[in-house]
């Protein structure tokens, strides 16, 4: 009874994301191409799709994000560049998830799975059954971006992706944003320096620093947020965006081969990310040097070096 309660709830936070938009997302996509699924008809759908048969999946969900910020920074962050990508390079994008594995304990926190869990109960399968969907209606490539990433949200998230790339023939990449910008100073943090950043671009009437008060900050962790800027936000997102276009143009076009290189590829990041722990130590074990050992991923993924993605792995 309780996981089906648990799961009722998680489904609605996602029905809620699917209605999401706000001023300055929609003033962003005037004069553009719509390539939000939820306001497609199906014409201009099939069009897209025979054009860039890629879709997006932005991921996040609604946790304390500092005093500065919004609550739903994670899913409207990754929405708004999956947006911006598809505008770029094709494809469309499915509306995005609230919910997912773990969250801070702070107020305003909404925890579906628990935070270390990477049985994850809820978004594991919802992520499954999308990825089925859009193999069905036709798409040759599905692009999972999270805009929340504790450790256990970025395994299910990749082991997932890489397991339906598996089953259903079509490439499936599942990473956090700050994985495409690693060489750009981005290592991922929490209400700090880079996701301020990125919403002071992407959002910028959203973000208030002056609401911070003197450090310590309550549920940040990373760089000062006071030290962020709309100009960080803008370079970090130019270069997320462009390997995401590019991925979303270049994916749908694999053989096997090529798909077969992709999974191995990420399938041996994931193995190393799960295994790491020994089943003794922290589940972030993986992660010590990433923003070394992984710094050209972002690269490395759009230009198809498949082998040397293998090969940073070996280093964490």
């Amino acid at each position: 009874m309780t996981q089906r309660l648990e799961r009722r709830q998680f489904l609605g936070a996602a029905a809620a994301g699917a209605l999401f938009g706000s001023p300055s997302a929609q003033a962003d996509t005037a004069g553009r191409r719509e390539v939000r699924l939820e306001f497609l008809h199906p014409k201009e759908l099939e069009e897209t799709r025979a054009a860039c048969a890629t879709i997006f999946q932005p991921l996040g969900t609604i946790e304390w994000h500092g005093v500065h910020n919004v609550l739903g920074l994670d899913a409207v962050k990754a929405h708004a560049l999956c947006l911006r990508a598809a505008q770029k390079g094709g494809g469309v994008v499915s509306p995005p998830l609230f919910g997912g594995v773990g969250g801070l304990s702070e107020l305003h926190t909404f925890i579906m799975d628990p935070e270390d869990d990477v049985f994850s109960k809820l978004l594991r399968l919802w992520l499954e059954q999308l990825c089925r969907e859009m193999a069905r209606d036709g798409y040759r490539a599905i692009i999972i971006l999270t805009g929340h990433y504790g450790a256990a949200q970025q395994i299910v998230v990749r082991e997932t992706a890489v397991r339906m790339s598996r089953a259903l023939g079509i490439p499936v990449l599942g990473t956090p944003e700050y994985w495409l910008a690693l060489d750009e100073g981005y290592t991922g943090d929490h209400a700090a320096w880079g996701e301020t950043s990125l919403m002071m671009h992407l959002f910028p009437d959203t973000v208030d620093l002056s609401r911070l008060g003197k450090p310590p900050y309550q549920g940040v962790g990373g760089r000062d947020p006071k030290e962020s800027s709309a100009e960080d936000g803008r370079r970090i997102t130019e270069t997320i965006v462009s390997r995401l276009a590019t991925l979303a143009q270049r994916m749908p076009t694999w053989n096997y081969e090529m798909q077969d290189r992709f999974i191995d590829a990420e399938a041996t990041l994931v193995a190393k990310q799960l295994s790491a722990p020994r089943g003794k130590q922290q589940v972030w074990t993986a992660w010590r040097n990433v923003a070394t050992a992984m710094r050209d991923y972002g690269r490395q993924l759009a230009e198809e070096c498949f082998d040397e993605i293998k090969a940073s792995v070996a280093k964490l």
